[in-house]
């Protein structure tokens, strides 16, 4: 039986996930109260042959149990269930952006209780979720369709290989991307932005690759980090790990990290499937 748990801040997109899960055949379940799916992990009711693919929504709803939550799976993996935590956040000022947009009320304000202090709250209340949880995503900047598509592929690589590998370029005047499980800097690359017919163009486009292709130091970066991933990835599929997050950043995230990120996926993607993001291009 495969159990997967989406969890987060309310705002970052948990009812798209499940209802993504839903549309892929899972049985899912939102918002059961904590103590309750211990009672039927613990009763094995869960293990019903028509049930092999099972979602459970989990959230700040669940506050008085939330804490039973990793003994919880801690008890499906030892009863032989794959069970992983995915776990959904955005920035502050997103998620106060959202709740204005839908006039949705969070489920922590009370007459005392501001809006952003809710927020706050909810992010410490949830702690050993984020904690527990086998893959972070940050939808501040992802659309309600860009994240159906983001689960979508991420549980369905999961299925085929057994350890999902996403390889995202992104911009370092962004910040670092949350869910990042190993991070490579290629600033130290010369920058197409200062060639002024390249500056309006991306790493996907012949001129870019023309131009850094030709840089050496591009063809060790991409080498050393092809290399050192396939030493290393080995290791997290004996760990049983769900999910491998590889972030490589530029300064605009635009031409040199789009570039590595998608030669160094067709180096090592004979051995492996790999799955390629941009957060720098829209």
């Amino acid at each position: 039986m495969r159990i997967v748990i989406i969890s987060g801040l309310s705002g970052s997109g948990k009812s798209v996930a499940l209802d993504m899960l839903e549309d892929k055949g899972f049985y899912c379940i939102d918002n059961i109260p904590v103590r309750l799916f211990s009672i039927l992990c613990k009763g094995n009711y869960v293990w019903q042959e028509s049930y092999d693919n099972v979602g459970v929504g989990l959230d700040a709803r669940n506050v008085p149990d939330i804490q039973r939550l990793p003994d919880a799976i801690e008890k499906l993996s030892k009863d032989g269930a794959s069970c992983e935590v995915i776990f959904l956040q955005a920035k502050n000022d997103v998620l106060l952006s959202r709740f204005s947009e839908t006039r949705r009320k969070h489920p922590l304000i009370s007459q005392d209780t501001s809006l952003k202090e809710a927020i706050s709250k909810e992010r410490d209340l949830l702690g050993p979720i984020i904690e527990k949880a086998d893959l972070v995503i940050d939808t501040s900047n992802t659309s309600t369709h860009e994240l159906r598509e983001l689960i979508s592929s991420r549980i369905r690589s999961h299925d085929e290989e057994n350890l999902s590998i996403l390889i995202q370029s992104f911009g370092y005047k962004d910040g670092l991307p949350p869910d990042a499980d190993f991070v490579f800097d290629v600033r130290c690359l010369q920058n197409p932005y200062w060639e002024p017919e390249l500056r309006n163009l991306n790493g996907h486009e012949q001129p870019v690759k023309d131009f850094l292709s030709a840089q050496p130091k591009a063809k060790d970066m991409i080498k050393d980090i092809a290399d050192f991933l396939e030493r290393w990835m080995p290791y997290y599929r004996d760990l049983e790990h769900a999910y491998l997050t590889v972030a490589i950043g530029c300064t605009g995230g635009q031409h040199r990290s789009v570039y590595i990120a998608e030669a160094v996926a067709k180096k090592i993607s004979a051995k492996t499937k790999i799955q390629i993001r941009h957060h720098g291009l829209s």
